[in-house]
């Protein structure tokens, strides 16, 4: 399944799309100050553990076909009927264009639709304004924070 957006597709995160996706990645120091550094193995195994796991949706999102950056609900309860947003883009060459928020978008509306959520958690760590305020501006509300983490809630209904 694709999810056509104005300006990007959000396409089934296959093996080959999360090692195009890493091999261009570079951590944001907004988000950890780690450097990355490529390693094929740990791509490997990182799909095997995350991207294939029953209560998560990835999606590749791609422009002009190219990945750049990768979007997934993950934690979904049936149950409950929510699960919980988290997104990455590549690197700052393609930051501050509205893919992600684009991206975040199509992703809710999918939860909703065709899964079925009534709600969608999402969290930002501190000193990511950046992702805080895309969150709010797509109407996420603020419910806490932690010594680490600002967490939001997305109610359909």
């Amino acid at each position: 399944m694709e999810l056509m957006g104005e300006k990007i597709v959000l396409k089934p995160y296959t093996l080959e799309r999360c090692h195009e996706f890493y091999k261009d990645y570079i951590s944001d120091p907004a988000m950890t100050y780690d450097n990355y550094i490529y390693d094929k193995d740990e791509v490997d195994t990182y799909f095997q553990n995350k991207v294939l796991d029953t209560k998560r949706r990835f999606f590749a999102i791609c422009y002009d076909n190219k990945v750049i950056g990768e979007i997934q609900l993950k934690r979904i309860d049936f149950e409950r009927l929510c699960g919980t947003l988290s997104i990455h883009l590549v690197n700052d060459t393609v930051k501050g264009k509205g893919f992600g928020t684009e991206a975040e978008e199509l992703l809710i509306e999918y939860a909703i639709k065709e899964l079925g959520l009534h709600t969608i958690y999402a969290d930002a760590i501190h000193r990511n304004n950046r992702s805080k305020h895309i969150l709010e501006k797509l109407g996420f509300e603020h419910i806490y924070d932690d010594e680490a983490l600002a967490y939001y809630k997305y109610s359909s209904q």
